[in-house]
């Protein structure tokens, strides 16, 4: 089959052949429709952060179950699944407690030592990252991984809603607990920022600040359901957010990832709210804290995993509400691309126009 490869640390995007196996116990063997672009993939594809190479990344992956192991009990061939990057084993303390995304042993999705590899090149391992790889034309994939979604909904949308909805419209409804009459900022008005924006409105909050450095962002957030917006290169966007709350707002949401911009989202946190970790531009970023000001605050900083979500719950729920007019996800979608195109898909995520690259032609 055809996949794109990862083979060293900022080479980028290779096509290639590679052997797809047979699945074993839990696993499901899926036709790729659809596979999105997201920026985490792009940085690990640059960045030396553990992952094994060559690897074949994409993580947000809608298909066809084609084929399925013998021990697998939740899907069926013909099934139309979204893929997520939520690795759990279903036994730990802390999935039983809910908390699959917190799982103890994600490698219990994978297979053990001395199995065969899912992807092989020339006989070769190739990495699968996340359990997931969607940057080919097939997926072998753990069950706990993949939910199913109704036959109705694109497969261009559907794939966004394995990572980019359930982490932003998560981190506000999950993780954030935000409650109707809230006070929310978003700081980063891109396509997981908009999710969080659509969170925020289905979840009932009142004031809803979306806070990025291009008007064009910030006139879809408003689309999307933003109260207000500010230009963050135009002016103090603390000054602003504290002018529009009047003491800050109850969660501050930053999907952006560098130290100024995390400690700009402190400061526009009201006494007794959080700041909310979620965008990683910089992984080697680091935010200074004033011990005694957050006492007597208690304002609380939280990093989000994937926005808290569990995904065969909160996937059919996002579905849902897409099906019912109540979460938006057609004008999430902005391009699509062919396999072959991942490099020119990135570059075209550079224009503040584009929110979310698919591929669909595989």
């Amino acid at each position: 089959m055809k996949a794109v490869v990862v083979r060293e640390i900022g080479a980028g995007f290779e096509t290639a052949e590679l052997e797809i196996a047979s699945p074993l116990g839990r696993e499901v063997l899926l036709e790729v429709k659809a596979s999105g672009l997201c920026h985490t993939d792009l940085t690990m594809s640059r960045f030396e952060m553990g992952n094994p190479l060559p690897a074949v990344f994409g993580h947000e992956v809608a298909g066809v179950v084609t084929a399925v192991g013998p021990d697998v009990t939740e899907l069926v061939v013909g099934d139309h699944v979204v893929g997520c990057l939520v690795q759990y084993c279903g036994a730990c303390e802390k999935c039983l407690s809910g908390r699959v995304y917190q799982c103890l042993h994600p490698e219990k999705t994978l297979r053990a030592e001395g199995e065969p590899a899912r992807l092989t090149e020339n006989g070769d391992a190739v990495f699968q990252a996340f359990g997931l790889a969607g940057f080919a034309q097939q997926a072998l994939i753990h069950e706990n991984q993949l939910v199913k979604v109704p036959d109705e909904i694109p497969f261009a949308q559907a794939a966004l809603l394995g990572c980019g909805v359930v982490t932003g419209a998560g981190a506000v409804i999950n993780t954030a607990d935000v409650q109707a009459g809230d006070s929310v900022v978003v700081i980063g008005a891109g396509g997981v920022g908009l999710n969080a924006i659509n969170g925020a409105v289905v979840a009932g909050a009142t004031t809803i600040i979306a806070v990025d450095i291009a008007d064009d962002k910030l006139e879809k957030a408003r689309e999307f359901g933003a109260t207000h917006v500010v230009n963050s290169s135009a002016g103090d966007p603390v000054a602003a957010v504290l002018e529009i709350t009047g003491r800050g707002a109850d969660a501050v949401f930053d999907f952006v990832g560098i130290k100024q911009v995390a400690e700009q989202g402190l400061q526009m946190t009201a006494p007794g709210g959080g700041l909310y970790l979620i965008g990683v531009i910089d992984p080697t970023s680091e935010i200074a804290v004033h011990q005694v000001g957050l006492i007597g605050s208690q304002r609380r900083i939280q990093g989000v995993y994937m926005g808290s979500t569990t995904a065969k719950r909160d996937i059919p729920l996002y579905a849902k509400l897409y099906l019912e007019g109540r979460f938006e996800l057609d004008a999430l979608l902005s391009k699509e691309i062919a396999l072959d195109e991942i490099e020119q898909g990135y570059e075209a995520l550079k224009d503040p126009n584009i929110t979310r690259v698919v591929v669909t032609s595989l």
